[in-house]
């Protein structure tokens, strides 16, 4: 899918709800995440990031583990089941959002950082840099 064919606020929507489910898990489980934006400086604030990060790096590998025909000497193939695939990195996706949610990144401002290192690595790929 190209981006053209995005609607436009499919980005906001995106942290807009991930934001609204932050909300909703700290009514009912207080402290589930901090205080956003975090404050960079505070112990605590570091170590939230770096959990939910970890979290996001255990859903990727349980999206990994439904890869099962990588391996060069495997023959035949194996189901894959794409839907389960798709949950497990949605569940990586949407923790990796939280981070950019707590530490105070909106859509715009992560589209904007997301396109200026798209052009570095095209440049690259280009050999213009």
């Amino acid at each position: 899918m190209k981006t053209k064919d995005l609607d436009k606020d499919t980005l906001y929507t995106l942290f807009d709800l991930r934001e609204q489910f932050m909300q909703a898990i700290c009514e009912k489980v207080p402290n589930a995440y901090p205080a956003w934006p975090v404050d960079f400086s505070q112990k605590e604030n570091q170590q939230a990031l770096r959990e939910t990060a970890f979290r996001s790096m255990e859903e990727l590998f349980e999206a990994l583990l439904h890869l099962k025909n990588w391996k060069p000497h495997r023959t035949g193939t194996i189901d894959f089941d794409r839907s389960e695939f798709l949950e497990e990195m949605i569940d990586a996706f949407n923790y990796y959002l939280a981070i950019l949610v707590m530490a105070g990144v909106d859509s715009k401002e992560f589209f904007k950082a997301f396109k200026d290192k798209h052009d570095i690595i095209m440049k690259r790929l280009n050999r213009e840099i």
